[in-house]
């Protein structure tokens, strides 16, 4: 909880003033019993009616002090809570754009989203509570039995016996809450996740005619999340009654001394009213310890969640001897006895890689699935260290590039193509800062999408769904690759981003970016591709087979032979 807290530092000053102002609802408060007992006991019962009115101005004019205070303090609060809030989600956010690959492995994406919303709603809702009336409750248990004790100490005795007990009672259920509450969050994780999944895959969902087996299973998410928040807010509304019964017992015990004494002639009246409403003011500032343990109990949970994101130690940072001047001039990329495993892997995916790509070289990747293809790829914008070996760009060790002119010296195009809700323009320009109209345009034109863009009702203002669905697979792919093109890498990396397109537009796109780029990689599953590139690089199960052209390949290479009669049959095709 210290690091969350932290964030409040800068709103120190508004924290105290609200701080402050709850201290003088407080003081009023606990003043009101106390000139009202002076009332009953020097006006009331002596007749005195100018001892009423004057204590009861006084008790008017501090109700109403106490009433500007309580606004100025909701105002001061609110700036600190939403404030505090603002800046947590800031560097939640920043810190998750810092995060590797390793470490988003971590944090599936339904518990990222539980963090910026309910983690942090609840905690922003527990600080502008502890500074509205959160922090007044104890302190107001606490200032009524010492005014008590002011009044009249022989019946306030019996506030030494109650309290303790409350107290411990309290702390008991507080422990406790707190491991519940967590529980509580994760199966929020769980909800969101099988909403996320749900909503992701609706088209899937209804082609394949699963929404029986889908509503089954956010049942068992919606009813799990039921029972434990069920289970755990009667574990602590059972408090309340406890707490209730013990407070309303003592007021009881107070009122039968309080008699007592009076009728005796050794207690005042008014010091009975007084004390019997100092234990009212208690026994309302216990009953909403229920209240606060289950918002302590909740922000400890959510606190503990975000500190865990905010902690993550960055296992993918630039290197002490990064120089901040080195670029990629040539595009040169050295692969050299490389072997590679996912932090989550028991095993290895890649082994004893060694392979070389020279500047202007157009090298085709060809393997089965899980062969290590898309593996080999996330190495080289260093989206994951190497296990072993070294990768060098232009003949000087990756690591000694700094992460962020390395990753702008590469056009990355993913497997699976996405795109972003907006305009189709500023899906294209998010390649790269400050792009101009004409560099969008020569970008869609060489990946040969500009012509369908301006059959588009709005042309480049084209609204794009979320993650593209209002585009077809092709359409998706050539503004992914457009959206590469832009920034004019050293290194263009295509992995199996032609799949959806046929083989004549394939051809014009890569004729068409040839002369821009420096170096090609192309994942492809498509021999006609693969067959027109200088060098077939052949990967199977993490090992490297052969790497030559078509011609050698076709001559020493059984596994090739096998791929290409498998997609032209006996009839074998030329290079074009």
């Amino acid at each position: 909880m210290k690091t969350v807290f932290s964030f409040l530092k800068p709103y120190k000053i508004g924290a105290i003033v609200a701080f402050s102002l709850m201290l003088i609802e407080l003081a009023v408060e606990l003043l009101l019993p106390f000139f009202l007992g002076k009332m009953i006991d020097d006006g009331v019962l002596n007749k005195d009616l100018g001892n009423i009115v004057m204590w009861g101005s006084i008790m008017i004019g501090l109700a109403l002090f106490s009433f500007i205070s309580g606004l100025t303090n909701s105002f001061f609060s609110s700036h600190v809570s939403w404030g505090f809030a603002h800046d947590i989600r800031e560097r939640l956010f920043r810190k998750i754009q810092e995060f590797s690959f390793a470490n988003l492995n971590h944090y599936p994406t339904s518990h990222l989203m539980t963090l910026f919303t309910n983690d942090v709603r609840q905690v922003q809702n527990t600080i502008f509570m502890g500074l509205r009336i959160m922090a007044k409750a104890p302190l107001l248990a606490i200032g009524g039995v010492i005014m008590a004790f002011v009044v009249n100490p022989r019946l306030a005795i019996i506030f030494l016996i109650t309290v303790p007990l409350l107290i411990g009672f309290l702390l008991w259920v507080l422990k406790f809450a707190s491991k519940m509450f967590n529980h509580v969050q994760k199966s929020i994780d769980n909800v969101n996740q099988v909403m996320q999944e749900n909503l992701a895959g609706m088209r899937l969902i209804k082609a394949f005619f699963r929404r029986d087996f889908e509503e089954e299973r956010f049942q068992d998410a919606n009813t799990n999340l039921r029972d434990v928040t069920r289970r755990t807010f009667r574990f602590i509304e059972a408090s309340m009654p406890v707490l209730l019964f013990v407070m309303n017992l003592s007021i009881i015990v107070i009122l039968w001394i309080g008699n007592n004494q009076s009728l005796a002639g050794t207690t005042e009246v008014g010091d009975v009213v007084a004390t019997v409403n100092y234990a009212m003011r208690v026994a309302m500032a216990i009953s909403m310890f229920s209240f606060i343990i289950m918002a302590i109990s909740r922000t400890k949970a959510s606190s503990e969640r975000i500190s865990e994101v905010l902690l993550e130690e960055v296992d993918l940072l630039d290197h002490n001897d990064a120089d901040m001047n080195q670029i990629v001039t040539e595009g040169k990329i050295d692969f050299r006895d490389v072997s590679f495993q996912y932090p989550t892997s028991d095993s290895p995916v890649l082994f004893n890689v060694s392979f070389t790509v020279y500047p202007g070289e157009k090298l085709a990747i060809i393997g089965a699935t899980g062969s290590g293809k898309s593996s080999l790829f996330q190495l080289i914008p260093r989206l994951y260290d190497v296990l072993d070996g070294e990768i060098l760009i232009d003949d000087k060790p990756i690591t000694s590039y700094r992460l962020d002119i390395l990753r702008k010296s590469i056009g990355y195009v993913p497997q699976s193509p996405l795109l972003f809700s907006g305009p189709i323009k500023d899906n294209i320009s998010w390649g790269k800062d400050n792009a101009t109209e004409d560099e969008i345009i020569k970008a869609a034109k060489n990946a040969q999408i500009h012509d369908t863009i301006m059959e588009l009702p709005n042309q480049y203002e084209t609204q794009i769904g979320q993650k593209g669905v209002n585009l077809s697979g092709g359409q998706k792919q050539r503004i992914s690759i457009a959206r590469a093109l832009i920034r004019k890498p050293k290194i263009l990396m295509l992995d199996d981003s032609t799949s959806a397109l046929d083989l004549a537009t394939e051809a014009r796109l890569l004729d068409a970016i040839q002369d821009d780029l420096n170096t090609l990689l192309i994942i492809t599953q498509k021999v006609s591709t693969a067959m027109n590139a200088d060098r077939i690089l052949l990967l199977d199960e993490g090992n490297i087979l052969s790497i030559g052209t078509h011609e050698e390949l076709m001559h020493e290479s059984e596994f090739y032979q096998r791929i290409v009669e498998s997609q032209f049959g006996k009839e074998l095709p030329h290079v074009h």
